[in-house]
């Protein structure tokens, strides 16, 4: 049996980590999704501390460990 972590993501963070995952910039998804660049990096941040990834490339990694896409 897998020991699969259980993330939970406000509806814009699940937007914003679909963008990541994409490969986008901080400033092509506040573009993308008419928000501020400072807002993305709230977002960006907080979603780093709930899955105490290092990075951007570690998130994706740990997101994908965990099956958190199907």
């Amino acid at each position: 049996m897998v020991n699969k972590t259980e993330f939970y993501f406000t509806n814009r963070e699940k937007n914003i980590i679909e963008y990541i995952k994409l490969g986008y910039s901080n400033k092509q998804i506040a573009k993308t999704l008419y928000i501020s660049l400072g807002t993305v990096k709230k977002h960006v941040s907080s979603i780093i501390n709930k899955t105490n990834a290092i990075n951007r490339v570690n998130l994706i990694f740990i997101l994908a460990k965990n099956k958190y896409f199907n």
